[in-house]
């Protein structure tokens, strides 16, 4: 089955807001064996919002909106939609009485906008939503289907799995067939070196397919099965996926949603290892990554922001004559910066990081984007040189994944 997703809201195309609902959508379609062929976002403009739907369903028949139901007047998706079908918007008692109670539950009186919200294309099935005042609604005629879904997140969740994802598993006609995608997340390696050394995969593992996906963290190997048959599908990924972790070799540290952090952190539990973190281009993003991650109290100790080389100097123990003579970005600094959190907290392990994050301060020598890593664990020790690219965001999540792809590699015994 293949379908269209279009997203409806202004504040989508201006930025405001990341459509973080066509990518729930792409999910939880392709789990259930449903393609999304295309997606696209339109501001909350009547022409837009009608040309969008009427376009995607000459080509697939089959949409499912997001925004633009609630009762405000920039919310016209579901007017727009009937107009597209020729049916006139009636008041819906069901969901007027619905609308009263959930505000009677807040303890509040209905606003006389709120009605419209309980306006129904003539002939759609309502979709109830529990979790905010606009339903969603389901249009179909001749063959072709509009679901409108709210734009809420998490009203739209709600309504996808309670609603939406059960009625199209009845009307599939590819009853248990799937769409699957499994992942192997690979750092410290370019996409086009990594492609090297994968080689002509993508022709052994056929009719699945391989995607690279690159971001400031690594490069993601996402293989997918297409339209085959559940048991099928994981046989066939899980081979891949053998090969993938393969070819990786030591770049590659985990799978699907796997977080370095966690790596790192079971490997120092695992040997009953506590960990310390010195930072200065970062400014606590390898703190932070570190203790998002449940349970990393047992090995994280805690860190200190060294920005300034006062700091470096008086709490870390960095030499001024180190500083003076190398600078505090350097090998020679990032190296004693590690040493000195190993030695006055008396732990295993340790990070440092320390870099010219920009848009200024680079030289010739040491351009914006130059950071040096450090990490120790026991008496072993490795600094890493390492010149990102991006703007200043970018290049402190670069080094912050890069510090702890460092320490994952110490400790493994990992080139």
């Amino acid at each position: 089955m293949k379908l269209e997703v279009v997203t409806i809201g202004t504040e989508l195309l201006l930025g405001q807001i990341i459509d973080t609902n066509a990518a729930e959508l792409g999910r939880a379609l392709a789990g259930a064996g449903v393609e999304v062929v295309r997606r696209s976002s339109v501001a909350d403009r009547p022409d837009a919002i009608r040309a969008a739907v009427a376009e995607a369903l000459d080509r697939t028949g089959f949409v499912i909106t997001t925004g633009g139901l609630g009762p405000t007047r920039d919310d016209m998706t579901k007017k727009e939609v009937a107009a597209l079908f020729n049916k006139p918007l009636r008041l819906n008692a069901d969901v007027l009485r619905a609308l009263e109670e959930r505000f009677r539950r807040l303890g509040r009186a209905m606003p006389a906008v709120n009605r419209t919200q309980a306006e129904v294309p003539d002939g759609a099935t309502v979709l109830p939503n529990p979790r905010g005042t606009a339903p969603g609604l389901w249009v179909e005629d001749r063959g072709r289907v509009v679901v409108m879904l709210p734009g809420v997140p998490s009203e739209m969740r709600g309504l996808l799995a309670d609603e939406v994802l059960p009625r199209l598993a009845q009307r599939s006609s590819g009853a248990g067939l799937v769409v699957r995608s499994r992942t192997v997340r690979t750092t410290g390696v370019a996409e086009s070196a990594l492609a090297e050394r994968v080689g002509p995969i993508e022709d052994e593992i056929a009719p699945l397919t391989l995607a690279y996906l690159p971001s400031t963290d690594g490069v993601e190997l996402r293989v997918t099965a297409w339209g085959l048959a559940a048991d099928d599908a994981e046989r066939r990924l899980a081979a891949a996926m053998a090969q993938l972790r393969e070819r990786a070799g030591a770049d590659g540290y985990g799978e699907d949603g796997t977080d370095l952090a966690a790596v790192v952190l079971a490997l120092l539990r695992a040997r009953n290892a506590r960990l310390v973190v010195a930072e200065s281009c970062t400014g606590g993003l390898v703190s932070g990554r570190i203790t998002a991650v449940p349970g990393a109290s047992d090995v994280f100790i805690g860190g200190v922001v060294a920005y300034d080389n006062v700091v470096k100097s008086g709490t870390l123990g960095v030499r001024p004559e180190l500083l003076d003579k190398h600078g505090a970005v350097s090998e020679e600094v990032v190296r004693a910066m590690a040493e000195g959190m190993q030695r006055q907290f008396a732990v295993d392990a340790a990070l440092a990081i320390t870099g010219i994050a920009g848009p200024t301060g680079g030289t010739a020598e040491k351009p914006v984007g130059t950071v040096w890593l450090a990490a120790r664990y026991g008496a072993e020790v490795r600094a890493l040189k390492r010149i990102f690219p991006g703007d200043r965001g970018e290049i402190r999540a670069r080094a912050a994944q890069a510090a702890l792809d460092l320490l994952r590699r110490l400790i493994a015994g990992a080139p």
